[in-house]
């Protein structure tokens, strides 16, 4: 008896934006799936990670290099390889990767595929399901690429982490301890037992307490609020310190002061990196870096999650889910 034939998979849900503006411009459509290019791979999205730059890219309704609705929103992906391009020789078909592809391109990873760049990956570390892989790849690379490749932290040195229970935050953590450092962390006292149990040395309750007049001899600082923290960062900091920004300086950065300061103040955006993903995926596997999940989405509930994130309360990283893995999860 002749088996059926199965027809190629040619579409698929994503979540898209045909303007800006709220939450509720997001919405499920059917649409084309993409095929991988030379050196690329199709990935199958299990989950996609929700960030601080969706829902500012979304009500603004323009990514960062121009990119106009309509468009899909998402750079954290964690699923199975599909297909591979021609030339990929790093992974196979149903290999389990996670990434931040293309960033600060559109990757379109609030979909149930995505095509990038085979390097934009690397396996998913042991020990992890594709919830908490999914929530990783953004955050902790940026946490990687500033204490690690921009500051450069050695044993010893006092690190400074603002907004250390979010997404980010919580991640550079463990980084910095991890690279031996003291670390001071700043969050709600709510939040404080949390972060001891993530290495925290010192913890500061910004509601309570002005950094910039009760910390000094820093030697880095991670600073992802920016505004009139930028000014306290800089008070905390030893001359030939070093301050990390993950947001663009503005007119209100106090340039005169760093400068007076003697210190290094820098604006660091996060790039694709496997090499980056493959040394994350080392502290996971030996047990010195866990990402805390505060909420999981369907991908149907894009705009809910955007919500919930927007509130800044969140501890920790919301994910969307795309595709079911009974086994894998």
């Amino acid at each position: 008896m002749s088996q059926p034939i199965t027809a190629p998979i040619t579409t698929m849900r994503a979540v898209t934006q045909d303007r800006a503006g709220a939450p509720d411009v997001l919405k499920v459509v059917e649409t084309r799936r993409p095929q991988p290019g030379r050196g690329e791979i199709l990935v199958r999205v299990h989950v996609a990670g929700v960030n601080p730059a969706d829902w500012k890219t979304r009500e603004r309704g323009v990514f960062a290099n121009g990119a106009t609705p309509p468009f899909t929103l998402g750079f954290d992906v964690a699923g199975v390889v599909e297909a591979v391009g021609a030339g990929v020789t790093l992974f196979r078909v149903g290999d389990e990767v996670f990434g931040m592809p293309r960033f600060p391109h559109p990757a379109g990873a609030y979909a149930e595929y995505v095509t990038a760049p085979a390097r934009h990956f690397a396996p998913r570390p042991r020990g992890l399901d594709h919830v908490q892989a999914g929530a990783l790849p953004l955050a902790s690379l940026t946490a990687w690429q500033a204490l690690v490749d921009t500051a450069q932290v050695q044993p010893g040195q006092r690190v400074l982490i603002h907004a250390a229970a979010g997404g980010v935050g919580h991640l550079a953590v463990q980084i910095a301890k991890a690279r031996g450092a003291y670390v001071i962390a700043t969050a709600s006292a709510a939040k404080h037992d949390l972060l001891r149990t993530l290495g925290a040395d010192e913890l500061v309750d910004y509601r309570t307490q002005d950094v910039g007049d009760t910390l000094r001899d820093v030697d880095v600082v991670l600073d992802s609020i920016g505004g009139p923290n930028w000014a306290r960062s800089l008070r905390t900091l030893r001359p030939g310190g070093t301050l990390v920004s993950i947001l663009p300086f503005d007119d209100t950065f106090p340039t005169r002061h760093a400068e007076e300061a003697g210190v290094r103040a820098v604006f660091m955006l996060v790039e694709p990196d496997q090499q980056g993903l493959r040394e994350i995926s080392a502290l996971v596997e030996t047990g010195r870096l866990r990402v805390i999940v505060d909420a999981v989405f369907p991908l149907e509930e894009a705009a809910r999650a955007h919500r919930v994130g927007e509130t800044g309360h969140t501890t920790g990283k919301i994910v969307l889910t795309v595709a079911a893995d009974p086994e894998h999860g």
